[in-house]
């Protein structure tokens, strides 16, 4: 039951803290902020603080799951984990968020979100696997499409994709492609992907993942959430 616990406490101390560090970046969005400046240098403290980046959401098979069954868990014991549960529905809303800041930047860029198509960069949960399980990136194209948005996604990892039975495959990562979109939105950020080209190529490119940051001085066409 210990090792059970423990594991449980792990996966809900990241979401607990990733939640902070998304719900201060919706704050920075408000105030004007750079919130990827901010976590940078309160990580240069070295002691008493461990830096964990905001991002379009969590993924996977324990961070999404495993705060709710606590809580669940702890209902049997007349016991309410608010603190725990309220984190999870950060992290939760974090694709809304997201689908927000992309269709306000396609809108500022001259362009009708219904007439426009959307190209997803990475849709794993993580960079480098091919683990789609509970990706943010599932939520924020059911969303984008809803919107009336069309979507389409590049993954090197993952061939293919299933949401609500509607089966979508991974396009071609090409300058014609780039060019076509209204906007590049970076989900994943796999290591092995241009991202100069891939900007230098691109409209406007949303970037959840701060992928963007060594080359940021070189292009104006980046929105970093």
């Amino acid at each position: 039951q210990a090792a059970e616990m423990t594991k449980l406490f792990e996966n809900t101390f990241r979401s607990v803290n990733i939640a902070l560090v998304n719900e201060l970046s919706m704050l920075c969005e408000r105030m004007g902020l750079d919130v990827w400046e901010i976590v940078s240098a309160a990580a240069t403290k070295p002691f008493g603080f461990m830096p964990f980046l905001p991002g379009p959401g969590v993924g996977g098979h324990c961070i999404p799951v495993d705060p709710y069954f606590l809580s669940w868990k702890a209902k049997e014991f007349d016991f309410h984990t608010n603190f725990i549960y309220l984190a999870a529905q950060i992290n939760e809303n974090m694709p809304y968020y997201v689908v927000r800041r992309t269709i306000s930047a396609i809108y500022g860029n001259g362009i009708d979100p219904k007439q426009a198509t959307v190209l997803i960069l990475g849709v794993a949960y993580k960079k480098d696997t091919n683990d789609w399980r509970y990706s943010p990136a599932l939520k924020i194209i059911e969303l984008l499409e809803k919107e009336g948005l069309n979507v389409l996604y590049h993954d090197p990892y993952v061939a293919e994709i299933n949401i609500d039975n509607k089966v979508y495959k991974s396009s071609l990562l090409t300058e014609g492609i780039l060019n076509r979109v209204a906007c590049l939105l970076i989900v994943t950020d796999h290591t092995d992907l241009d991202y100069e080209w891939i900007v230098g190529n691109s409209k406007i490119v949303v970037d959840c993942r701060n992928a963007t940051k060594d080359i940021l001085d070189k292009f104006k066409n980046i929105i970093r959430i």
